[in-house]
């Protein structure tokens, strides 16, 4: 069955009037937010494939490492590891944002504590372990930070 409503009320056009002397202009509204310009100023699909594209390039990188045989146990190839997954903890974690920044340390850690520390998919929590933690945490901070910087100065300058 059909339901038929009754017809709308026939409007006059809005005819603006001037104003009266005396009174104060009329606010002007904020401009609304187009979806070109919130595309152009956020990286969203960036930010939502940090996490995954960050823990697929720790894989990669593990993986490198242990089929070129820089993953032996001497100080300088740790230390030169660390170095590299706290460069692409940095890297990943400027894209993903502060939010996300523990997720991204955590995923590199695991990565470099399984593969290249034990070399048999063991985590651990030994003071070697620790200290890759603490410097992939620290990592990711710096990224974050420097990133949500960025994007500060960005907002001050197109507001």
């Amino acid at each position: 069955m059909a339901v038929f409503h009754p017809p709308s009320p026939v409007h006059r056009p809005h005819i603006p009037r001037a104003p009266r002397p005396g009174t104060p202009p009329p606010r002007a509204l904020p401009r609304p937010r187009t979806a070109r310009r919130t595309a152009a100023h956020g990286r969203t699909l960036a930010r939502d494939l940090a996490v995954p594209l960050g823990a697929v390039a720790a894989a990669l990188l593990a993986t490198v490492l242990l089929l070129t045989g820089r993953t032996d146990r001497t100080t300088v190839a740790l230390a030169a590891a660390l170095a590299v997954f706290a460069l692409l903890t940095l890297l990943v974690s400027a894209l993903a944002g502060p939010l996300m920044m523990p997720v991204v340390a955590l995923v590199s850690w695991m990565f470099y504590d399984g593969f290249v520390l034990h070399q048999r998919s063991d985590l651990a929590f030994q003071q070697q372990d620790r200290t890759g933690l603490l410097v992939l945490l620290l990592a990711g901070a710096a990224g974050a930070g420097c990133a949500a910087a960025v994007r500060s100065l960005r907002r001050r300058r197109t507001s």
